[in-house]
């Protein structure tokens, strides 16, 4: 049995400028801006939603099978997958356009300025959810506008249990479209800010949300998440990280431990901690694709930052 992650593909370029944007952008002249900053370290990692989560939930020893619509510049990225054991069976390559691209800049204080060009994402709903696979979860994740709603209703017609997770496109939606994905959806996810943006839109508190579907899990960063569900809150505490070198592509991470702990009919404390121990082990790596271990490994963090067994 299958996981399908609808979502974003996407190279990130991120660069690094040695000093600090306030230093060099005067407030009183903003509607005049003409800056440029010079960026001595540069990479290029793979990322994008859809792959950054089955690339965690691989790591966990399942078998995600990623969702996209990618550009024609997309073959160094479906080489990554082939070597990490990830199926590009259900990417859809676009002659005419582009991948996903961001560009991350990032000063001393950690501060970002990103452009990012959607390219082929706007074109997600040329894919669907197929009927014809061994498909027992899914995930909607930020993507085209039109393919996140298409892909949510699809999986309610197929009777397939599926997180929605908005992430960054939850902008591109009013409080009627959001309170339909709530209708469609097995499970919410969101981060700490989406979760009061979730609220306005909607019109709706933490608790009448998690009403509407089987768990809400709010994720708050270091001080760890909770998960709402059958009329209680149960805190998630945070993992303890190594080191904190680079934070895109946690809430990817994160993402992919839910999906294990439910594909595996794990109980929502034990799911959570796998959660939260995804986006430690992210978090102490440079890029969201970069980490790696094997489950014995996975299961001795487990029992040193939880102090149980897995």
């Amino acid at each position: 049995m299958s996981a399908l992650i609808c979502g974003s593909m996407a190279y990130d370029t991120i660069m690094v400028f040695h000093d600090k944007f306030k230093n060099h952008i005067l407030p009183e002249k903003v509607h005049i801006l003409n800056v440029s900053f010079l960026v001595p370290v540069m990479r290029r990692e793979f990322g994008g939603c859809a792959g950054n989560i089955a690339y965690n939930l691989k790591l966990l020893g399942e078998e995600p099978l990623a969702m996209a619509t990618v550009g024609h510049d997309f073959e160094p990225y479906a080489q990554w997958m082939c070597q990490n054991g990830l199926s590009s069976e259900f990417i859809q390559i676009l002659d005419g356009h582009y991948t996903g691209q961001a560009y991350i800049t990032t000063d001393e204080d950690d501060n970002q300025i990103t452009a990012f060009h959607p390219g082929a994402m706007n074109f997600s709903h040329l894919n669907s959810v197929p009927v014809d696979r061994d498909i027992c979860i899914g995930i909607v994740a930020p993507d085209g506008k039109e393919g996140m709603q298409l892909h949510a209703a699809q999986f309610a017609e197929l009777d397939i249990p599926f997180i929605f997770d908005p992430g960054q496109g939850m902008p591109m939606f009013n409080g009627e479209e959001l309170t339909r994905f709530l209708d469609l959806a097995t499970w919410v996810t969101l981060n700490d800010y989406e979760s009061e943006l979730m609220q306005q839109r909607t019109g709706l508190s933490l608790e009448q949300i998690a009403e509407r579907v089987e768990a809400l899990i709010v994720t708050l960063g270091a001080n760890g998440s909770k998960i709402y569900t059958g009329g209680e809150c149960i805190n998630i505490p945070a993992a303890k990280p190594k080191a904190v070198l680079d934070p895109t592509g946690c809430g990817d991470a994160y993402r992919a431990g839910l999906l294990y702990g439910l594909m595996n009919e794990m109980d929502w404390e034990m799911t959570g901690r796998i959660a939260s121990l995804m986006g430690a082990i992210k978090i102490e790596h440079h890029g969201t694709q970069n980490h790696a271990f094997d489950m014995d490994a996975f299961r001795e963090k487990y029992r040193e930052n939880f102090g149980s067994s897995l």
